[in-house]
């Protein structure tokens, strides 16, 4: 019962502050030395998940379904040049399309919406998702992540999983980067077998 009162406490804090400056990004190029290594997400155990996400997979379910292709089987996504420049691409691009807002409906009356002209965090990270699943990639490899940014605000961002370790989507930063390479505290994320679970994060493992 304190576990599910500290999440709810967790949940109205992203749904008060979460609203952020959207930033503009630009193409980097796929980065050098990208090789399989261990820098991946560790999640630990199941948690609740938040309850604006349970919301928005009762007002958009197919984003919420598992979503396979056989290309890409259980074995991770390769980060090809054609990937990297897509990952790039939707993330400058939806980045630019979403006007920053506050949110002032609190948690009860938190949405997250795909595409808004205006919104926070939360709809910058469901939009990407949304984007990549449209253009083929799997289920398992878009993960949304609940973080902490060093202003002790909570922010959601969108984790690509990949051959060359995983990556983050991000709307207050224009680069793409390796999830350890960001000064968050992470909290916890989608898991990749089902998108309507959540799980913990724990720490690094490189």
């Amino acid at each position: 019962m304190r576990k599910t009162a500290k999440l709810v406490t967790v949940a109205a804090a992203i749904a008060a502050t979460c609203w952020l400056t959207s930033a503009h990004a630009t193409f980097l190029g796929l980065p050098r030395g990208l090789k399989p290594h261990a820098d991946r997400v560790k999640l630990d155990a199941p948690s609740l998940a938040p309850i604006g996400h349970t919301r928005f997979c009762l007002q958009y379910p197919e984003d919420c379904e598992v979503r396979r292709m056989m290309a890409f089987r259980r074995s991770p996504v390769a980060l090809t040049e054609a990937r990297w420049a897509e990952l790039v691409k939707v993330n400058r691009e939806i980045n630019r399309a979403i006007s920053p807002q506050r949110n002032n409906a609190g948690l009860w009356g938190e949405e997250w919406l795909i595409s808004p002209k205006a919104g926070d965090c939360n709809d910058y990270a469901v939009t990407k998702r949304h984007e990549l699943l449209a253009r083929g990639w799997p289920s398992r490899s878009l993960l949304l992540a609940e973080v902490v940014m060093p202003s002790r605000e909570h922010h959601l961002v969108l984790i690509v999983r990949t051959l060359e370790g995983d990556f983050v989507l991000d709307n207050m930063n224009a680069n793409i980067r390796g999830w350890t390479k960001t000064p968050y505290q992470w909290v916890r994320a989608q898991s990749p077998r089902n998108p309507k679970f959540w799980s913990t994060i724990g720490p690094a493992t490189v």
